[in-house]
């Protein structure tokens, strides 16, 4: 068989552009310039290019447009749901023991505890030193523990609940789609 493409050129003797190189008058060192539309405009004003400076329509609205976008939430990761309420839940349980330490030292500079402690003992008639003494019972570490275990079951059914209601919302949204969205970007 025979090569009927003539003669190809070498090679190894090419000097022009690689693929990917700048061809033009840019300096190597120098900063890009990309390529104009309507040509550069000219000190008077006139573009250099198609022969005027492009304006805008006479009726063209100046007002910015808020763009909108309508998006569906079709599915849960399980796995980032249970991450994310892991946290929000301990940081719940946190907030419920120092709201619940706060409210026994307001209620204790009060005077609540001895005042309701001294009712209790008038009502029961036991002026004796065998009597129910409340503020024995609701001592700070005794609120703080009962507090704390109240905090860790939550955090160990808010999580598991919220793992669950993921695997839901995915088995609803496979029937109905999911969720549906309206997002508006202000301008």
């Amino acid at each position: 068989m025979t090569d009927t493409r003539g003669q190809q050129p070498s090679y190894e003797t090419y000097n022009g552009p690689l693929p990917g190189e700048r061809t033009g008058a840019q300096q190597p060192g120098g900063p890009y310039h990309p390529p104009q539309a309507y040509g550069a405009a000219a000190p008077g004003g006139q573009a250099a290019g198609a022969g005027g400076v492009r304006r805008p329509r006479t009726g063209a609205s100046t007002t910015p447009r808020t763009r909108k976008a309508r998006l569906r939430v079709a599915k849960a990761d399980p796995w980032s749901v249970m991450k994310v309420s892991f946290l929000l839940s301990i940081a719940l349980g946190i907030c419920t023991v120092v709201a619940a330490a706060v409210l026994w030292m307001v209620m204790d500079a009060m005077g609540v505890f001895s005042t309701v402690g001294g009712t209790i003992s008038e009502a029961t008639g036991s002026n004796e030193s065998n009597g129910f003494d409340l503020q024995s019972f609701l001592s700070l570490p005794r609120v703080l523990m009962f507090t704390s275990v109240i905090a860790v079951i939550d955090v160990v059914l808010m999580t598991a609940l919220a793992t669950l209601g993921a695997f839901i919302y995915n088995l609803s949204a496979g029937f109905v789609g999911g969720v549906e969205l309206t997002l508006a970007e202000d301008e």
